[in-house]
This record gives C-alpha cells, sequence and structure tokens, in this order.
C-alpha cells in the first residue's frame, strides 16, 4: 500500500499542471526544431509522389510527356510540388544549422535565437523563390 500512498501524495501535491498547450510559451528555437521535424516527414511521405512521378516519366515518351504536362498544368500538383520543394528547403537551411552547431557555432543562447532567426529569413526566401519557379 506504499506505492499507493506515493500516488496520492503526487496527485495532490501542489505543484503547478500545465496542460493547456495554447499557453505553453515555447523558445524560437524550439519551434523551428520542431518545424525541421515536420519538414523530415513530409519529404518521407511526399517521396512516395516523387517516386511516383519518376517511375511514370521513364516508362515510355508518353508517360514522360503526360507527367510534364501534370507538372505544368495542375494546380494541385503544382502546389504539392511546391511544398515538397519548400519542406526540402527549410529542411535543408535547418540542417544546416544543426551542423553549424554540431562544430560549436551558436551553441550560447543568444546564437540559438540567432540562428533560429536566420533560418526562418533564408527558408522563407527560398520558398519563395520555389514558388515563384514552380508557377
Amino acid at each position: 500500500m506504499k506505492g499507493h500512498r506515493e500516488c496520492v501524495r503526487a496527485v495532490n501535491s501542489k505543484r503547478p499542471v500545465n496542460l493547456d498547450l495554447a499557453t505553453i510559451k515555447l523558445p524560437l528555437p524550439a519551434y523551428t526544431s520542431i518545424l525541421h521535424r515536420i519538414t523530415g516527414v513530409i519529404l518521407f511521405v511526399g517521396l512516395a509522389f516523387m517516386f511516383w512521378a519518376f517511375d511514370a516519366s521513364l516508362e515510355s515518351e508518353q508517360s514522360f510527356n503526360a507527367v510534364k504536362e501534370t507538372l505544368q498544368e495542375g494546380a494541385f500538383a503544382k502546389f504539392v510540388l511546391w511544398g515538397l520543394l519548400s519542406a526540402l528547403a527549410y529542411h535543408v537551411v535547418a540542417g544546416i544549422k544543426h551542423l553549424f552547431m554540431d562544430a560549436g557555432i551558436g551553441e550560447t543562447l543568444e546564437g540559438g535565437q540567432l540562428g533560429a532567426k536566420l533560418t526562418l529569413v533564408i527558408s522563407v526566401i527560398l520558398i519563395v523563390l520555389a514558388g515563384v519557379w514552380v508557377w
């Protein structure tokens, strides 16, 4: 019964418990890290689309032209392509930031904040350029 008392004491403790995720304030580097993971998942899932397009483009000249036409004229396909390029751009920029941090550059609090801001700014520029290129 000793374990039960410890459990009741832990539940009745006066420690603050914050389960409202909307009120939790994370620092900017935490958000950029979360986005890095999300873009990795998007790229992994997006590989299915890219493998399909690559496989179809290699079947014959007609299938190559069909894939080309879909990517040039299909709004949804362009949006998916732009999304994958955007995820790739952000993931690469954030990965390079992590490589710098692995080398000991930007490990301080100020360096982490600056690295997160640079990651976002450079990524937004690359995402806009990818959008201009796709459309």
